[in-house]
């Protein structure tokens, strides 16, 4: 029998750990921009073109590299930063695998100029799957421009699986943000399809979170700063009311390396617990130093997920660091022992309780039943008691005779002209013939609403009612990226939007017969839930905008709502094609029957 193992062709070899090294543009993106970084450039710019599948390039100015490591650079294993086994434990750069070219020049065609401040000359290099075809001086400024053209060219499978530009350039956007967030010293620029994007100039941590995240976190960062013998740890954390409702705008960086650690990020939700809801997740942009010596960065291709030698220290100290910060600006919770201005309305506060009053209150069966010792057993036979069933009567309801129609799902018939009950401000109890059901009135309008928005196409588009002061949306070039690849939707669900100078935008109009809401916030949780949600099956960009948007809109836990409201929205609920179920499956109401009522209050012979 013959032999059949056989070794790999370099280039397919190439291509193979490409894969766990390259996986889409942004990945090129963030091993570049890290080269730059370990080059000591001051002034570092990337340009994309097609989202990064026709062009990546990114130039520096940094030391550059001689004709022979400009050629060695794109071999495996090929790296400055490794001498001995030894130096993998102090760590210090960015890269040091000396993966990243090699990858790159296996799955695109590559072109390399770089040059040393001690050279007349640079090297131009081109290179094609994995080969190079052109080496030869040229004329180049001090530093290194490097292109990566037409990625996945020669594994066309690998290129098919690439999402749509604005889904690869969002990627782009947050690799670029996590590099240029830990070196805030450094230029940085992205220009994307000649239109520039990011314009960094060097500053502060501060000042880089604010140009990368928007100026309305200015005045909603607390500084954290916490040094010891064992690790720094410095940077900001938001104070609660700018929590949101998707995790978005969490950074943890360690020796300047972003990384992603569950761990850690429960320390520091930990340390917000009882100042935001459950369901928040607050800002932070934390920084660690820490010997290199005690932490492994060297477990996983991509370098965001590392080990440290005493996770528990590492939980504490960080846990403490943003108590700590939130404590020094009075963030942390306090008793309030003023009277809240509503209370102090009252007739039972603002009037004076005089001896009138005071012989009226004693005088009533009441205060004589509670004043009489050992009377806590005994219940007098009072007249008053035979009114109780009025205390059940909601106050905002008619004093007339409930008349309940069966309701029926068939038919769509629904409760008219009784009084519906709302229970804790969340949930609507409905009586019925047989039973009554309760409904969650948030859940019940996100049904109504998001059948209304399924209901336009572009046949059929929405209703705009057009806003009287129309209000402005200021973004972050990422955000408004996401909205340029959103306004034909939101079009046609009765949004009407408008450029309105750089990453400015005008809500001219919204859908009409949808309730009245902060529309320019509502459009920011739309952009920041539709970047960060994770949606347990794949959907459609419209689909997720769509549920989106009847989740923004909805009434919510808390909305008081009239007997007309309930009504309405009891009636609206039940003429839904599919009353019972939010668009994710959950249950809108739930029904009690009057017969398994009974049962649970049988006695047991």
């Amino acid at each position: 029998m013959p032999d059949i193992i056989e070794l790999l062709p370099d280039n397919i070899a190439n291509q193979i750990a490409a894969g766990e090294v390259i996986q889409r543009p942004a990945s090129a993106v963030k091993e570049l921009l890290e080269n730059a970084v370990d080059a000591d450039a001051t002034h570092i710019q990337l340009i994309v073109a097609d989202a990064g599948k026709s062009l990546v390039q990114v130039i520096d100015n940094g030391k550059g590299m001689s004709e022979t490591d400009a050629r060695l650079s794109f071999e495996r294993h090929a790296t400055s930063k490794i001498k001995n086994i030894d130096d993998l434990f102090h760590i210090r750069t960015m890269g040091f695998r000396g993966e990243a070219l090699a990858s790159i020049a296996a799955v695109a065609q590559v072109e390399l100029k770089t040059k040393r401040g001690e050279d007349k000359l640079g090297v131009l290099l081109h290179i094609e799957n994995s080969v190079v075809t052109r080496q030869e001086p040229c004329a180049a400024p001090d530093g290194t421009n490097i292109s990566m053209k037409n990625l996945f060219f020669n594994v066309p499978a690998r290129r098919n699986f690439l999402k749509s530009n604005a889904a690869e350039m969002r990627h782009i956007i947050e690799e670029f943000i996590r590099v240029a967030m830990a070196f805030p010293k450094i230029f940085f620029s992205l220009v994307q399809n000649g239109q520039e994007v990011f314009h960094l100039d060097p500053g502060s941590h501060k000042q880089r979170i604010i140009q990368l995240l928007g100026n309305h976190y200015s005045s909603k960062l607390v500084t954290v700063k916490e040094e010891t013998d064992y690790m720094n740890i410095y940077g900001f954390a938001g104070k609660p009311d700018s929590a949101k409702k998707t995790r978005g705008d969490q950074y943890l960086f360690v020796n300047n390396r972003f990384i992603k650690s569950p761990y850690l990020n429960h320390a520091v939700m930990s340390a917000y617990q009882d100042m935001i809801s459950k369901d928040s997740f607050p800002l932070y942009v934390l920084y660690i130093d820490l010997d290199p010596s005690i932490v492994d960065i060297n477990v996983h291709p991509t370098k965001q997920e590392i080990k440290f030698e005493d996770e528990k220290i590492m939980y504490a100290f960080v846990q403490a660091a943003i108590k700590h910060a939130l404590a020094q600006f009075s963030i942390s919770p306090s008793l309030d022992f003023s009277l809240n201005a509503d209370i102090q309305q009252l007739d039972a506060v603002n009037k004076p309780f005089n001896i009138e009053k005071q012989q009226q209150a004693a005088s009533s069966g009441i205060y004589q039943d509670f004043t009489k010792k050992n009377q806590a057993h005994f219940i007098p036979p009072d007249n008053n008691l035979k009114n109780w069933k009025d205390f059940y009567i909601p106050a905002t309801s008619p004093q007339t005779p409930q008349q309940i129609l069966p309701l029926q799902q068939e038919g769509k018939k629904i409760l008219t002209e009784i009084p519906f009950i709302q229970l804790h401000q969340a949930y609507i109890l409905a009586v019925r013939e047989n039973g009554f059901i309760l409904v969650n009135q948030q859940l019940a309008h996100e049904r109504i609403l998001y059948e209304k928005f399924t209901s336009f196409s572009k046949e059929k588009k929405a209703a705009i009612q057009q806003s009287l002061f129309p209000q402005t949306i200021h973004l972050t070039p990422d955000d408004a990226l996401l909205l340029e690849t959103l306004l034909p939707d939101l079009q046609e669900l009765g949004y009407q939007i408008e450029q309105f100078g750089k990453h400015a935008y005008l809500i001219q109009g919204t859908p009409a017969d949808i309730p009245v809401n902060n529309d320019k916030n509502i459009l920011e949780i739309l952009l920041d839930q539709f970047k960060h949600a994770q949606a347990s099956v794949e959907l459609n960009a419209r689909e997720k905008l769509i549920r989106s948007l009847a989740r923004q809109h909805a009434v919510k836990t808390g909305d008081t709502l009239t007997q007309k409201e309930m009504l309405v929205l009891i009636q609206s609920l039940f003429e839904c094609d599919t009353p019972g179920f939010t668009p994710s499956g959950t249950p809108v109401f739930l029904e009690f029957r009057k017969d398994y009522i009974d049962k649970m209050f049988e006695k047991k012979s």
